[in-house]
């Protein structure tokens, strides 16, 4: 005795019929111009915003060691005396960096006589008047530099990283 309900359908149709569903559930996950303009739309992480130093406390081409998004992310703020790309102050020309290396991780020493950060381990080499970008080495992304502001009274802030920092699924934990 047979089923009166089985349908025979060949494996075009199967196929089609498949096809038509997964489009239809796909177009139901699709948000609707009303919720889409309600979703933000957010290129980076909410980031904390950190006072690290005061202009006052930075000297002309001179590291001045910080921590930021948190304490297990050494990075650096750097006067350089003219304007770089992505200084802030009054003479636009206060930049930070984190001080590990994108491409493995060892710890950036700043070299004051060109001006440039270098890795130790694979030779990476960066230029913080450049906005981090790399120069020479294995690395291949750009030093991560924070996003900073100057408050009236001199007081620098970061509010967030432009790149990834080595060795996170994100910035934050």
């Amino acid at each position: 005795m047979r089923c009166r309900k089985l349908v025979d359908i060949g494996r075009r149709q199967f196929l089609t019929g498949g096809a038509v569903a997964a489009a239809a559930s796909a177009t139901a996950l699709l948000p609707t111009t009303t919720q889409a303009q309600q979703m933000p739309i957010r290129a980076r992480l909410d980031y904390p915003s950190e006072m690290l130093a005061n202009i006052a406390e930075l000297t002309e081409n001179v590291p001045l060691d910080v921590a930021y998004p948190d304490d297990f992310a050494p990075g650096v703020l750097v006067k350089f005396g003219r304007a770089v790309e992505g200084g802030v102050g009054p003479d636009a020309d206060i930049v930070g960096f984190s001080t590990i290396c994108p491409h493995k991780g060892f710890p950036l020493i700043y070299d004051e006589d060109d001006r440039t950060f270098s890795c130790p381990g694979h030779y990476s080499r960066f230029d913080p008047e450049a906005g981090g970008m790399q120069i020479w080495g294995q690395a291949t992304q750009n030093l991560p530099q924070y996003i900073l502001r100057v408050e009236s009274n001199g007081d620098i802030f970061a509010e967030g990283v432009d790149e990834l920092l080595y060795g996170r699924l994100s910035n934050m934990f």
